[in-house]
C-alpha cells in the first residue's frame, strides 16, 4: 500500500509554472501583481479605477479570476485596459499553469504591469504563488478590522494592503472599524507592508497608491 500526498503534488506541480512565470515575466522586465481580498472588497472598482487615473502614466493589463462570468472583464475593458478572463469552474483560486496559459496569448509587451484579480478568498490564494512579483492585499471597512489577525498568511506575505471604502468611515457606516488597529496588526505581521487608506468610489487615496505603482514598474525597469 502506497501514500502519496496529494496536496504536495499539487503544490509542486503549480510551483514549477508558477516558476516558469517568473522567468518569463523577469526577462520581459514586466511588474506582475497579484491581489487579493475576501469577495465584495472592491478590487474591480479599484482597478477600474486606477486604470483610468493612470491613463497617460501606465498601462496596465488585468486578469481576472472568477469562478464564472466576465462581468469584471467587462467593466476593466470598459476603463480602457487589456482584460483576459479565467473562469476557474469552481475553483477558489487562480493556478500558475491558469495564468501560463494566458500569458501565452497576453499582449505582455504592450503593457506596463500586469494585475492578476484573483478569485475571492482570503485563504486559498495566498498558498498558491502564480509567478508573481508580489501580492496586493485588499480588505473592505465593511469587512471588520480583526482580518489580519484571523487571515495572517496573505498581510504576512502581501507587498502593499489597500484598506478600501473609506468613505464608509467618513458617513459612520462603520463605526467598529479601527483603521489603526489594522494597521498595527497588519505591521506585527509584515514590518515592510506598504498601507494605503483608499476609497475606490471617491478617488480618496487613490493617488498614492498610483504613486506607488508607477514607481515600482519604474523601479523594476531600472534594475
Amino acid at each position: 500500500m502506497y501514500n502519496v500526498d496529494i496536496g504536495k503534488k499539487i503544490l509542486s506541480a503549480n510551483e514549477e509554472f508558477a516558476l516558469k512565470n517568473r522567468h518569463f515575466l523577469a526577462e520581459k522586465k514586466k511588474l506582475c501583481l497579484n491581489m487579493i481580498s475576501s469577495p465584495g472588497s472592491g478590487k474591480t472598482t479599484i482597478l477600474a479605477r486606477t486604470v483610468t487615473e493612470l491613463k497617460g502614466r501606465l498601462k496596465i493589463g488585468v486578469i481576472e479570476g472568477d469562478i464564472q462570468t466576465e462581468i469584471d472583464a467587462k467593466r476593466i475593458r470598459a476603463a480602457g485596459a487589456v482584460a483576459v478572463q479565467i473562469e476557474t469552474g469552481g475553483s477558489c483560486h487562480l493556478s500558475a499553469a491558469q495564468v501560463s496559459g494566458v500569458l501565452e496569448k497576453f499582449p505582455v509587451d504592450e503593457v506596463d504591469v500586469i494585475i492578476i484579480e484573483n478569485v475571492g478568498n482570503l485563504v486559498c490564494p495566498s498558498a498558491f504563488e502564480i509567478g508573481e512579483s508580489g501580492k496586493i492585499a485588499v480588505l473592505s471597512v465593511a469587512e471588520g478590522d480583526d482580518k489580519p489577525i484571523k487571515y495572517p498568511a496573505l498581510f504576512a506575505k502581501a507587498k502593499v494592503l489597500l484598506i478600501n471604502k473609506t468613505d464608509m468611515l467618513a458617513k459612520g457606516a462603520s463605526e467598529d472599524f479601527d483603521i489603526e488597529r489594522v494597521k498595527a496588526d497588519a505591521y506585527k505581521l509584515n514590518k515592510d507592508i506598504e498601507i494605503f487608506p483608499v476609497s475606490a468610489k471617491t478617488g480618496d487615496g487613490m493617488s498614492q497608491w498610483c504613486d506607488w505603482l508607477v514607481n515600482a514598474v519604474e523601479k523594476l525597469k531600472s534594475d
